[in-house]
């Protein structure tokens, strides 16, 4: 599909009458594209409930059968975009776990992280927020429990190493990924302290609480169920 955009009129010498304006034509795939970075804004400020087709439309300088062309509606707008994010930060953590130590892989995943809140905050805010349509990335949830897999292997020949059950890396790999998710979530209001100074501190706490790691942990309270 074709889509053409104005261009600002201009009148030439010794000719009263403006020229009619030339029209620069936007291919489908660059339609596409502009809808979904606008899309993309409207949804990180707005939220889903918050954002209209109407809105979008105007944004884009098109009529809202534009938008039911490329994507079906407001849905399948919103479902492409959180796709996309989920995607993006689920391969900006798997390939930067590249280092050889444990503590070093801790690191940079931590920074892998804190990278796509502060590189794509908007799309950050659209995953933390609970989406109203199914997406075929899942939840934000299941990208962080995504995420914990590849920390997952790390752990278990950690606890292997040290003679712990390998059995329980899934639970600790789980706590310290969302440990990380939701210090981030507070770290894109705040953006205080740096982001090495964050991902120091992440690291420093889950690195010595492993390094203290009792084998078989105790409760000292009354309650034991």
């Amino acid at each position: 599909m074709m889509v053409a955009v104005a261009t600002d009129s201009s009148s030439t010498p010794g000719n009263d009458k403006p020229r009619r304006a030339r029209r620069t034509r936007m291919t489908g795939a660059e339609r596409r594209q502009q809808l979904l970075e606008i899309g993309r804004t409207l949804f990180a400020a707005k939220g889903f409930e918050g954002t209209s087709v109407e809105e979008i439309a105007a944004k884009a300088g098109v009529s809202k059968p534009v938008v039911y062309e490329h994507f079906g509606g407001k849905e399948g707008l919103y479902a492409v975009v959180v796709d996309r994010e989920m995607r993006r930060l689920l391969d900006m953590v798997t390939s930067s776990l590249t280092a050889g130590h444990p503590r070093e892989l801790c690191e940079q995943a931590a920074f892998a992280l804190l990278d796509y809140i502060e590189e794509y905050t908007d799309g950050f805010r659209i995953l933390v927020r609970d989406s109203p349509i199914p997406q075929s990335t899942g939840t934000f949830a299941s990208l962080i429990s995504d995420i914990a897999t590849q920390v997952e292997d790390i752990l278990g020949r950690e606890f292997k190493s040290r003679g712990f059950d390998p059995k329980l890396a899934p639970l600790y790999a789980q706590a310290l990924v969302g440990m990380v998710a939701l210090t981030g979530q507070w770290w894109l209001d705040v953006r205080r302290p740096k982001k090495a100074e964050v991902a120091a501190h992440l690291v420093n706490l889950a690195w010595h609480g492993l390094d203290g790691l009792e084998a078989k942990p105790h409760l000292i309270g009354r309650r034991k169920a």
